[in-house]
This record gives C-alpha cells, structure tokens and sequence, in this order.
C-alpha cells in the first residue's frame, strides 16, 4: 500500500558556518533541536536515466522516520508528490507502475548511493505547531559501480503538511540576510548524477529555436508526446482532470496529423491516429459518463422541491454507477498493457524521425497559414450547412459535425500560435468560444438521451418519471437557445477572422 504526501520544500548551500538563527523569522516562536540522524538512501532509474530526465526520483532509504521506498513527481518548482511505500528488496509495484510510461521495458537499476548525516531543527509557533523542518545534511555520495563520489553539506527548509507557503518566504529572507544562497541543484539526486558523472558526458542539447514549417509542427508534436507520458501517473492515481488532459493530448495529436497533412507523411502518421484514437476511446468511457452526471446533478439542484417526485438522485446515482462499472480497473489494465507501450514507443519514434515532406523545409508564415485557412473552410461549410438544416436530429447532426470541425481548427489555430502570433492567437480564442457553444448543444443532445433511458427505468420500477420529462424539456429549450445564438456568434467569427 503507498500513500502520498505533497512536499513543500527550498534547498540551499551551506558552508562551515552552519544554519543561521531562525528565531528572527516572523511567526517563529522556538527552534527546537531534534537532533541528527543518518541516512542512506539507494537512488533507481535506468541506465541512461530516464527518470533523473523527468526530474523524478525514486529511493529506497532506511534511517530516519519515514524508512521505505519514496517516489517523488515534479508538480512545479520547490512541489512534489512523494509517494512512499514500506521497504522491500525489490521496487514495490505500486510505484513500478507509476514511472512505467517512462522506464518502458527497462530494468531499473541502483546508480546512486546517497548518506547524510541530517542536522534537524523544528520551527514551531506559539501554541507549538510545526510551521517548518530546517536541516543542514552532510551528504556523501557514490555512483554505484564506478568508485566516482562527491561531498556536499547544503540546508534544507520543508514546509509543516498543510502550511501557508508563503512562510518558506519569510525563511527566505532571513537566511538570504545572512548570506546563504539557494542551491544550484533542485535535488540531492541532481547533484550526486552532475557530479559524479565523466566530463565528457556532462553535455546538455541545446534548445533549437523552431524555424521551418515542420519544426514548428514538430514542437507541437512533442509537446503532446510528452502530455501523455507525463499524464500517466496521474492517471493511475485518479488525479482530478488528468484522464481528460491525457484524452485531450491524444486529440491534439491526431489532429495536427490531419491539419499538416502536407508536413508530416500520413501514410506514417495514420496508423498512430488510429492508436491514439483507441487511447482516447479508453480514456473516455469513465470521463463521458462524468460529464453527463455532473450535468444532471447540477440540473436537479436548479429544480425547485415541488417538480422533484420520486428517488430521482438515487435513481441517478445507482445508473451513474452501473455505467461506470469496472472501467477504472479496465483503464489501468490498458496502460499495462503491450499496446499502450508499443503507441509510446511508435510516438518516441515519430519525434526522433519525423517523416517530413517537401513542405515541412517551407516558410511557416505561408505552409501553417494554409493548412490553418484550409481547416477554417470546412468549419464554415459545415456551419453553413448546419444553420439550413430542418430543426430536430437533423440539425443536430450537423451541428456534432460543426463541432468536431471547429475542435480541429482550434488545435491548429494553437499549432500554429508561436509561428503566426496574432492572427492564430485570435482564432484560438474564436475556436473556443464556438466549440464550448457547440459542445453545449451536444451535451444537451446527449443529456437527453440519458434522461429518455432514466425515465424508462423509472417507469419499469414504478417510479414517476415526471422529474425526467421536467428536465428533458429544460435541456429542449437551452439546446434552442445555442441555436439561436449561433448565427451572430459565426457572423462575428468570419468577420474577424484573418483565414
């Protein structure tokens, strides 16, 4: 079992002069000495450190108290997520599975050894609560299997669990004051690899600016590539909107090859689309059916009490999780699965030798700008044709077709942002204000296909479906309302637009 505990933390250097005096720091009422204690830790990743790459690490550490295996993800400068799990010979599977998307099939290894000897100190206020721990380690580390080491002492500021960030602020200063400087590292393992790594190895690529046409769709290429795998622990681990960012990176993806058609080959490119597409379907079956219940929870709350008859929320609640079912285990299957590792391997592949054609050589400004204004045709073709159907399924066809046709625009309009600035920035913003109107609509259209199902189970329990048919006609007129808007809101779009 491993729990998870989120790490709120500022390095520094320190020098023979030690920790400085921390009673001066506001809200500060005692520094308490809690002794030293030593650590020794064994750091995991692959041979050519995938992990270090992705600024996670992976440890097993005896000493102290909180003795196991930890794994730590960057959330944002100074945050991590520490997952720990009790100690063990081997790497526990429930962490395995979270740097999977990065390790692949590689073995993890031990590569670095880490000791300290950790001077600890309590900063606590006036009723005594721990509002941060302070540590000066002396750190010896050993790359294991080369003999090559290092020694380094450097001070430690963690955050209390629940505290106010912006104490680390007031930490800060004062140590700032009395000249202590914060670490050139971001972690102990980052130090340990650059310094006891040959020289020769020590070179960093160099970012490349985007010039051409298929260097700038390749950045986008591999931005999306690296959404995924960087999405895949959160996904196992259920974070709030992480399945729907991972669904929206595959999307994005599958998008830009059939917007740049001209850049990147799609005879390469379409059987991955068609991966992708599978992911996304997995991604979907739980997120869909959220986005359904989240619509008609919040609709029977707007429902005064005297149009509520029947168990209507528990009629909801048992059809919501009778959908669901077992699809949360099925998807963590699916990203254990061989398939799921061969779409990562064939995307790595993909952005390491892109299959570029002629026009990828050419001029941005002109080769995006096209591929763009050709996606906005056939939205507005689509819209058109939307706007002259018959009201009913007709026109709720045609405007689902609109939708996706300006989801695809909007992914290209942000493709194409960083080679055409303004033009490309201002349809993106058009793009989303269409699509969220024309993704209400179908929200709606679906909304009432589950309230038409709902009422059917209602009445085959002998419950009133009054409350369902309340709703159906609600989700009618604010479907009509969409419909009504949309001819202003295109008119306004096609007169701004630079496509």
């Amino acid at each position: 079992m491993a729990d998870t505990r989120r790490e709120i933390e500022r390095k520094y250097e320190s020098d023979e002069s030690g920790l400085p005096d921390l009673t001066g720091v506001a809200g500060v009422a005692a520094v308490i000495d809690k002794g030293v204690v030593q650590l020794d830790a064994t750091y995991y990743d692959t041979e050519d450190e995938r992990l270090a790459a992705s600024s996670i690490t992976l440890r097993r550490r005896t000493g102290g108290s909180d003795a196991g295996w930890h794994l730590k993800l960057p959330v944002a400068t100074g945050v991590r997520d520490e997952i720990q799990a009790p100690l063990s010979d081997t790497v526990p599977r429930t962490l395995t599975g979270l740097v999977r998307s990065r390790v692949r099939d590689t073995e993890l290894l031990p590569l670095v050894r880490l000791r300290s000897d950790r001077d600890v100190r309590h900063l606590v206020d006036a009723d005594g609560a721990l509002l941060a721990e302070v540590s000066v380690d002396a750190v010896r580390a050993e790359r294991i299997g080369t003999g090559a080491g290092a020694q380094w002492t450097e001070i430690e500021v963690e955050l209390a669990d629940g505290g106010d960030p912006a104490f680390l602020d007031k930490v800060d200063k004062r140590l700032r004051k009395a000249g202590v400087r914060p670490s050139g590292a971001a972690s102990k393992l980052a130090r340990a690899l650059a310094e006891t790594v040959p020289k020769k190895k020590r070179r960093a690529k160099k970012a490349v600016e985007p010039v051409s046409a298929g260097d700038h769709v390749l950045a986008y290429l591999r931005a999306q590539r690296d959404a995924i795998v960087e999405l895949d622990p959160a996904v196992r681990r259920d974070e709030y909107d992480s399945v729907h960012r991972m669904r929206v990176a595959t999307r994005r993806m599958r998008s830009a090859f059939k917007s740049f058609g001209k850049v990147v080959d799609r005879t390469v490119t379409d059987p991955i689309g068609e991966e992708l597409k599978w992911l996304a379907g997995e991604l979907g079956v739980d997120r869909d059916q959220e986005v359904l219940t989240e619509r008609l929870t919040a609709a029977l709350d707007e429902l005064p009490r005297t149009l509520l008859t029947g168990p209507v929320r528990t009629r909801l609640r048992t059809w919501s999780h009778a959908r669901r079912g077992g699809s949360r285990r099925r998807l963590i299957a699916v990203l254990d699965g061989k398939r799921y590792l061969e779409l990562l391997a064939a995307l790595d592949a993909l952005v390491a030798e892109p299959p570029l054609l002629e026009k990828a050589s050419g001029k941005p400004e002109k080769v995006i700008k096209t591929a763009v204004g050709k996606d906005f045709g056939k939205l507005s073709a689509l819209v058109e044709e939307a706007l002259g159907a018959a009201p009913g399924q007709e026109r709720d066809l045609a405007l689902h077709e609109a939708r996706k046709k300006a989801k695809r625009t909007r992914y290209s309009a942000e493709a194409a942002v960083p080679a055409l600035g303004s033009p490309a920035r201002d349809l993106l913003r058009s793009m989303k204000n269409l699509q969220n109107l024309l993704g209400d609509h179908q929200d709606s259209v679906m909304t009432r296909e589950a309230l038409r199902e709902l009422a059917r189970q209602a009445q085959g329990a002998g419950e009133s479906s009054f409350t369902y048919g309340v709703l159906y006609g609600r989700e009618e007129h604010r479907a009509a309302d969409d419909e009504a808007e949309l001819p202003a809101a295109w008119g306004l779009i096609k007169e701004r637009s630079a496509f």
